[in-house]
């Protein structure tokens, strides 16, 4: 049995409760009115539902036709860009014949973009990629909207494409939901090493053949990515709010198991069309989303998720902010250390027990909320388990009572650390938030000299000229959604670890984005107000004395008020942010007034303001 909530988990929950009060109202109104009884393509007209099935095989027309059976919905993020992505091309057969043994059907809704942030990396593509999460929210719509569908399954692994499409499940919410996973890459080349060749290539040590040879050699197969940025911390989410089957997240691709898994989505998205009350809106309460904060906590998960479940959770009328993050990371322990934050990757964290481990350790003392609907049922012990093959079928049992290997995963009684390691800084440069689970004690606090930059070439061009040789804080401005679409900022973090490691006190501080990889270096990121929107950061000069703290959870320019406010901002011109690679096209996401801190997206109005 788990244990009586932990007070401070009851506090925040209730406070999210009391503040979305009359948005959630709005958003349940919305899903009441969309909802009937029975397939929704039975009061269609006779054109439009021969439109809707005309090119599916004739034994799917005649079960359509009868209108009794369920019809499931997929939306895929399919594409061959994307390791992570790649096993979803053979997915919809699959699920179509698991579906036709089960007596129902299943159709492609619709494909949504994705791209890989890995590849756009410090190009101007990267400008697009926040904003691709809500273009994939749009696309999930659009493929929805055809209103033929009783349940619907998503299959997306990836950095926006989870956010977007759980936000655009939520828009209808009335049809259960449930997502699907395609699992990790086996281990290649270990984090730590490509790393360590990352600092040699930024110093000069090693040239580009040998670089690319080690990246290649981490990133080498189709699947996710092995290190815990946001792709993995998307599926620790979807399983800890009950929207993956349990222990599903990191089974590797063309393994039976997969395989067998993948057929078990599908039997329950058919099962969970003929339970009242089991559409995704409902199932998404206040309580899961504290469950998915908790989750992200307690593995040193990526801080894009401090836009993205802010904005997943306005989707369904919840209204969350970081002083929620920060106040769970004081009591939620680190229980996994994952690269950025330790040497193994989630295939090792998988092996030493995984989410289940996880999830029974926080149920434990009382870190999660047990009462909660998931995809299996009522309760969230019920993902305190681990599929496995018996005699070639699938089963679950009970995870290991003890970690397999404790440099990577442990009990609630023995925690890497007693806090998450996530927190939010507030002082005269405004509020921003900073991950320290993988900051050393003796770097978490910085006072140094501005070095400020409107560009991230700008840092790397004065990093190769040697003129960051000493102490100082990068001042990377103009990088938030107003800006250029808040860009990550990740190669800036190789040559700030060598800086760290040379000596120098070094820090950031940005109105963009860190990767959900981000590691070592104390980054204050997502400032708000950001710089084009007349915040603080956009007055700081080069040398003034900045102080970044994040045990007493500061971050400050050391100027007086009065002289702060008589500043004018010194801002380049931004006109060509908006040109090229397609950036003219998200002029209108740009042109929005958006805030970090409101989950950067130009889709919420309504019941989600």
């Amino acid at each position: 049995m788990s244990e009586p909530i932990h007070p401070t988990l009851a506090e925040v929950t209730r406070r999210i409760e009391q503040r979305s009060e009359r948005t959630r109202i709005a958003y349940l109104e919305v899903v009441s009115r969309t909802a009937r009884p029975g397939p929704y393509r039975s009061d269609m007209g006779c054109a439009n539902a021969a439109h809707a099935y005309a090119a599916m095989p004739g034994e799917d027309k005649l079960l359509l036709r009868q209108e009794r059976q369920p019809n499931l919905g997929l939306i895929t993020a399919y594409n061959d860009m994307l390791s992570a992505h790649k096993p979803y091309e053979f997915y919809p057969e699959r699920i179509r014949q698991k579906a036709r043994s089960l007596g129902a059907s299943a159709q492609v809704a619709g494909g949504v973009p994705a791209m890989c942030d890995g590849v756009t990396q410090g190009e101007a593509g990267m400008e697009l990629s926040l904003f691709s999460r809500d273009v994939i929210a749009l696309a999930t719509a659009v493929g929805l909207s055809h209103n033929v569908f009783d349940a619907a399954m998503f299959l997306g692994v990836c950095d926006k494409i989870v956010p977007g499409m759980f936000m655009g499940a939520l828009h209808f919410g009335h049809l259960p939901a449930v997502f699907v996973p395609a699992g990790p890459m086996t281990s290649g080349l270990s984090n730590d090493d490509k790393s360590k060749i990352r600092q040699q290539y930024a110093q000069g040590l090693v040239d580009r053949a040998t670089l690319l040879s080690a990246e290649q050699a981490a990133y080498h197969s189709a699947g996710t990515c092995t290190f815990y940025g946001t792709a993995n911390s998307n599926q620790m989410l979807m399983e800890i709010m009950g929207l993956h089957l349990p222990g599903s997240s990191f089974v590797n691709p063309g393994t039976p198991l997969r395989e067998a898994l993948t057929d078990a989505a599908v039997e329950r998205a058919v099962a969970l069309t003929h339970e009242p009350g089991s559409g995704v809106g409902h199932q998404i309460t206040a309580e899961v989303l504290v469950n998915g904060m908790v989750g992200l906590l307690a593995t040193g998960g990526s801080t894009n998720h401090t836009l993205h479940l802010i904005a997943m959770g306005r989707s369904a009328g919840w209204v969350i902010n970081w002083e929620d993050f920060s106040d769970l990371s004081a009591c939620v322990p680190l229980l996994a250390r994952v690269y950025p934050n330790g040497s193994a990757d989630v295939n090792h964290f998988h092996a030493a027990g995984g989410m289940g481990f996880i999830i029974r350790e926080l149920l434990s003392v009382g870190l999660l909320h047990d009462d909660v609907q998931t995809i299996m049922g009522r309760g969230l012990q019920r993902y305190t388990v681990e599929p496995w093959l018996k005699q070639g079928v699938l089963d679950w049992r009970e995870v290991p009572a003890t970690s397999g290997d404790e440099d990577v995963l442990r009990p609630v009684t023995r925690p890497f650390s007693p806090d998450g390691g996530l927190r939010l800084l507030q002082g005269n440069l405004g509020r921003a938030v900073i991950k320290v689970s993988a900051v050393k004690p003796q770097h978490r606090k910085v006072s140094a000299p501005a070095v400020v930059v409107n560009d991230q070439k700008e840092l790397e061009q004065l990093f190769k000229q040697g003129k960051l040789e000493r102490d100082f804080i990068a001042v990377v401005r103009c990088q938030g959604p107003q800006a250029n679409g808040m860009p990550e900022l990740h190669k800036l973090t190789p040559l700030l670890g060598v800086l760290q490691d040379k000596g120098y006190k070094v820090a950031l501080v940005t109105d963009g984005r860190m990767s959900g990889a981000s590691g070592k270096v104390p980054a204050a990121i997502h400032v708000t107000p950001e710089a084009v929107a007349g915040g603080a950061i956009g007055k700081v000069r080069d040398g003034d004395l900045l102080t970044l703290d994040c045990e007493a959870q500061s971050l400050q320019v050391q100027v007086s008020d009065a002289e702060l406010a008589a500043r004018d901002a010194q801002l380049p011109d931004l006109a060509a942010n908006g040109q090229g690679i397609g950036r003219e096209l998200f002029g209108l996401f740009r042109d929005r007034p958006l805030l970090a801190e409101e989950g950067a997206s130009p889709l919420l109005s309504g019941y989600a303001r």
